[in-house]
């Protein structure tokens, strides 16, 4: 490859268009750019240049300002106009170098000014030069490209947050996820988005490292709860990254975790209900009654605890078949669970045809007309239960024992003493409801058996 006053070599894929009406000036600088490994192309008029360069899209034109017909000055006008081929970079040579000129021609979009007599060496130079900050600005613009369509595609959410809490820019997804338009949230403060402390908590990061942003760290990522636009809210795992351009910014990454939140409460739900009767089971019922044992304690309230039995239940299943004992079942389990109102009771089903329920804040003269109601509720299911001595109805026989719960008081002798009032229940002849009290003989029967 031929080189020109020490130059390197040049892109063989480099097209040049040389716009001059002086046939020899044409001639020597096509002859040039073709030593040089450009392919060229050459136009004597304006008009001429304007055809070509829509048709071939050049990498540069060198262009002659003083032409017959449309001058150099008209032509780059006419090629700036054009969405085609306003980014094909102009390099103007011309006698004319006065300063007007000069300045004349980079007004109108020249990226450079070469004047006459041309020396050829200088001409290789700026040709150079010029490939270059083009082939630079390419790059660029491609990388530019390939990022905004990655912002544009990824799926997670992303939010550029300014020094001051205010979001500069949200990708496709942010906006999605949250409800909004194409830059809708730009402008708006991320105290609009995350609940008051979340907020706060974020906003002094923001404060703290503003002066400093050299010695911000990631924030990590953490869950938060996500403001949608119509006031839902999404589940979300926000990541923090510091970055300073011109100004102290912040990327946050949003990370769905919707899904995987209602996942993880299922599971957590499945582990505390009973999978028949979808009431609580023993296990979520052992765990409550801890909590409020243990509040009691410390407030001095009184727990009441109901243990109910299905009568007869086994005469049942062997009657009608265990698809109507379970059916049974989920029944009485709704109709108990209907009397656990407040966020302090709950009930449960303990085993079998078992169930408990716990009262909290509820003395003995409270307890004993609830869990009447209970035993009235389950009757009035009419339940048939052809083979039952006691009805021809499913019925329950209920216990029910309250306490005022100490440090050394036992859980066991609360589930024993109602254990006992529930099979008293039975002995008087199903169907009833029997209480123990504290400071009866009964009950301090079961502490001491408890106790022992």
């Amino acid at each position: 490859m031929n080189l020109v006053g020490g130059g390197l070599p040049q892109r063989r894929d480099a097209t040049i268009l040389i716009v001059d009406d002086a046939p020899a000036n044409l001639a020597m600088l096509r002859h040039l750019m073709d030593q040089q490994g450009y392919q060229t192309f050459v136009a004597t008029s304006g008009e001429r240049a304007l055809m070509i360069a829509q048709r071939v899209h050049p990498d540069l034109i060198l262009l002659d300002v003083v032409m017959s017909g449309m001058d150099g000055f008209e032509t780059c006008r006419q090629l700036k106009l054009n969405a085609l081929t306003q980014r094909i970079p102009v390099i103007f040579m011309s006698a004319k170098t006065e300063t007007e000129d000069v300045v004349a021609g980079f007004d109108i979009g020249a990226a450079d000014y070469i004047s006459k007599p041309l020396r050829m060496a200088e001409v290789c130079a700026r040709v150079r030069a010029q490939l270059q900050m083009r082939s630079n600005s390419e790059t660029q613009q491609e990388q530019a490209e390939r990022l905004r369509t990655i912002v544009n595609n990824m799926a997670e959410g992303l939010l550029v947050i300014e020094a001051d809490g205010r979001i500069q820019f949200t990708n496709p997804a942010c906006d999605q996820y949250l409800g909004y338009q194409e830059n809708e949230l730009a402008g708006r403060s991320i105290k609009e988005l995350l609940m008051p402390l979340v907020a706060s908590e974020y906003l002094d990061y923001f404060a703290m490292y503003a002066a400093n942003p050299a010695t911000a760290h990631k924030h990590g990522t953490r869950e938060v709860a996500i403001r949608r636009r119509d006031g839902g809210t999404l589940s979300m795992d926000l990541t923090l990254t510091p970055m300073f351009l011109r100004q102290p910014l912040y990327i946050g990454l949003l990370h769905d975790i919707t899904h995987h939140k209602q996942s993880e409460d299922a599971l957590q739900r499945a582990a505390h209900i009973d999978p028949l009767t979808k009431i609580a089971n023993r296990r979520h019922f052992d765990s409550f009654l801890e909590k409020e044992w243990q509040r009691s304690v410390r407030s001095g309230t009184p727990l009441s605890l109901v243990v109910l039995d299905v009568d007869h239940f086994k005469l049942y299943n062997d009657s009608l078949g265990h698809p109507a004992g379970d059916l049974c079942l989920q029944q009485v389990a709704q109709a108990i669970a209907a009397h656990a109102c407040r966020p302090t009771d709950l009930a449960a089903r303990y085993g079998g045809e078992e169930f408990v329920l716990l009262f909290a804040e509820t003395d003995a003269a409270a307890a004993l007309p609830m869990a009447e109601a209970i035993r009235q509720h389950i009757e009035l299911l009419r339940l048939p239960h052809p083979r039952s001595p006691t009805s021809q109805w499913i019925t329950a026989s209920i216990g029910v024992a309250t306490i005022f719960p100490h440090l050394l008081d036992d859980k066991e002798a609360l589930f024993v003493a109602a254990d006992r009032a529930m099979y008293a229940a039975k002995e008087g002849g199903r169907n009833l409801v029997r209480a123990t009290q504290p400071g009866s003989a009964a009950w301090d029967a079961v502490k001491a058996l408890v106790m022992r």
